[in-house]
């Protein structure tokens, strides 16, 4: 009896004391912390880009690590992460790093209710923040559509599928506004009920190796646009 209380009790510090460690460092500046410290400044004409976003960013190093390699991109994904999170995270994590793009890739953590209850309104105003911040820092953007979905393992029944076509559709329209470039990797793989096409996913929201291997050039092409473009306040 008395080894039951013992372990009841070490299982209730431990997970005190991870929610306690969670709420200190909601947005998780603490992940790319090191690894930022030990980064030189870009070298004379390296184009550095920075990858923005959650575990679909996260996951591309681990499923698709040759997209790295050899190039001057750097993978700030975080899983699970919303936008207010990232938000929280981006002078850390893109701006101090000085690159010449930053390509955001937001949202559907926020669809899913991670953080809680979110709007698309309130979605758009944070990717519209890191923008802000971007610019203001002659960081060029490369704004992605959000990966279509039909439901979340983790919490289902969002249907996720009308509001990532609605939030792409304020993406995209807000790029053309402000003379971005939209990275358009919803139309290449959506399937017919505009979810994530079962050859390049492993569970319908993430992509797996085929998934990021369609990816890859829509981004090349995007961060070779942004980098041609001329910068527009």
């Amino acid at each position: 009896m008395r080894n039951i209380k013992l372990t009841i009790t070490l299982l209730l510090i431990t997970m005190l004391s991870s929610n306690f460690a969670f709420a200190q460092d909601w947005a998780q500046l603490n992940k790319y912390k090191a690894e930022n410290a030990k980064l030189k400044v870009p070298a004379p004409g390296e184009k550095r880009v920075v990858f923005m976003g959650n575990s679909i960013t996260e996951g591309w190093s681990n499923h698709h690590p040759a997209f790295f390699e050899g190039k001057p991109y750097l993978n700030r994904g975080i899983g699970g992460q919303t936008t207010p999170q990232m938000l929280v995270r981006f002078r850390q994590d893109v701006i101090d790093l000085k690159p010449e793009v930053v390509v955001i890739l937001a949202g559907i953590n926020d669809i899913a209710g991670n953080t809680g209850p979110s709007t698309l309104e309130m979605i758009m105003d944070n990717i519209v923040s890191m923008t802000e911040l971007a610019k203001a820092n002659n960081i060029k953007v490369v704004l992605s559509s959000v990966l279509p979905a039909l439901d979340f393992k983790w919490n289902p029944g969002q249907e996720p599928a009308p509001k990532v076509v609605a939030l792409n559709e304020m993406i995209k329209g807000y790029a053309a506004e402000k003379n971005l470039v939209y990275l358009d990797y919803f139309s290449a793989m959506a399937d017919a009920q505009q979810g994530l096409k079962q050859e390049y996913t492993y569970d319908g929201v993430h992509p797996n190796e085929a998934g990021y291997k369609v990816m890859a050039p829509l981004a090349e092409a995007a961060i070779a646009k942004a980098l041609a473009r001329k910068a527009k306040k």
